[in-house]
């Protein structure tokens, strides 16, 4: 990586862990270790981990561990944390499924969950009390809420991501079959289905965020929306609202890609690629309701992932293989400053250290 912005005091380094397209699929290194100061520069990076196309990061809650998928190679690997910036594999790979797109940790460090976009597969991944993998469970398959769709397309299962909700059940999507699903976890057996929600027919659920008042948003790839859901009285998830993910509305071409909410409940973000933008979404009503504040250019191309830290947003740009950072005004919400472009080889999603 070459930093193209200006560095500053290094003493207030924060590491960042950093997934890549590896070749053929894209320019990266594998996991790399991205050292940022407190103005938002990328300060340093080395390559942290050899590993085959390292798509999505997950830390686990108590111990120096980081679990990451290989899209590519379709597996699921921890890594040991070792000193400032390397990573250890601990253990083998574990076999995951086709284009594995997606790994959550439970915040107990019982579990893992793997989403798995080619072959629609939800996997749970046991955890031994170091951290390691220790045996592997497929969740039942996905079941169409709309198998007669527009004529002539064919619908296939798309499993993308996962989230762990409050109430210990697991909420996984199925961007193929614009559905939600809702898991007990079964020590011993995997999870085990407790629901689903579908969203729409077109919609393709990608990624989740959760408010602290219980409230869940999910963004949509295809319909660039974001949908509010809430647990009823008997704790089945329902939709209470939608709203379109940006002020500008979709362009052709446009796919929503991460949401994340700040850690004031305030503002929530999504990254839209195709238009390349950051959108800031305002929070009210205590988390019922979102409005569209306003779309700021990503700085890149592409942009796949983006980490909130503090007043700044770090953006994981696939395309255009950068990680540009911005100052996020306090008072609208909005990332307005471009502070840093840092070169990545193909970024495809940030996690602290």
């Amino acid at each position: 990586m070459t930093v193209v912005a200006g560095v500053t005091d290094a003493s207030a380094r924060t590491r960042l862990w950093c997934g890549t397209y590896t070749p053929p699929a894209g320019t990266g290194r594998g996991i790399e270790s991205l050292a940022a100061d407190g103005e938002g520069h990328i300060t340093g990076s080395s390559r942290a981990a050899t590993a085959d196309s390292p798509s999505f990061l997950a830390a686990h809650p108590s111990l120096d561990l980081v679990y990451a998928v290989a899209e590519h190679q379709q597996t699921v690997q921890g890594y040991r944390v070792i000193g400032r910036d390397r990573l250890e594999p601990v253990g083998d790979p574990w076999p995951a499924g086709e284009a594995a797109c997606h790994v959550a940790a439970d915040p107990g460090g019982r579990f893992l969950v793997v989403a798995c976009w080619g072959s629609g597969e939800v996997l749970l991944y046991d955890l031994g009390a170091d951290g390691a993998i220790v045996a592997r469970h497929e969740a039942a398959a996905a079941v169409d809420p709309y198998p007669d769709g527009p004529a002539g397309a064919t619908r296939v299962s798309r499993a993308h991501s996962s989230a762990m909700l409050p109430d210990g059940r697991v909420l996984t999507t199925d961007l193929g079959f614009d559905l939600l699903r809702v898991w007990e976890y079964a020590p011993g057996r995997g999870l085990v289905a407790d629901g689903d929600v579908p969203l729409g027919a077109g919609s393709g659920p990608r990624h989740v965020a959760l408010h602290p008042g219980g409230f869940v948003y999910v963004v949509t790839e295809y319909s660039i929306e974001v949908v509010i859901l809430a647990a009823d009285a008997a704790g089945r998830l329902t939709v209470v609202g939608r709203t379109p993910a940006t002020a500008a509305g979709p362009r052709p071409g446009d796919a929503a890609a991460e949401i994340s909410l700040d850690p004031a409940g305030r503002f929530l973000y999504v990254s839209v690629r195709g238009s390349n933008v950051i959108s800031t979404l305002a929070v009210l009503d205590d988390g019922a309701r979102l409005v569209p504040v306003g779309d700021v250019p990503c700085g890149g191309d592409w942009p796949r992932h983006h980490l909130q830290r503090g007043e700044l947003l770090h953006v994981a740009n696939e395309r255009s293989s950068s990680v540009t950072t911005f100052r996020i005004d306090a008072s609208t919400g909005v990332p307005a400053e471009l502070v840093d472009t840092a070169r990545v080889g193909s970024p495809t999603c940030l996690l602290p250290a």
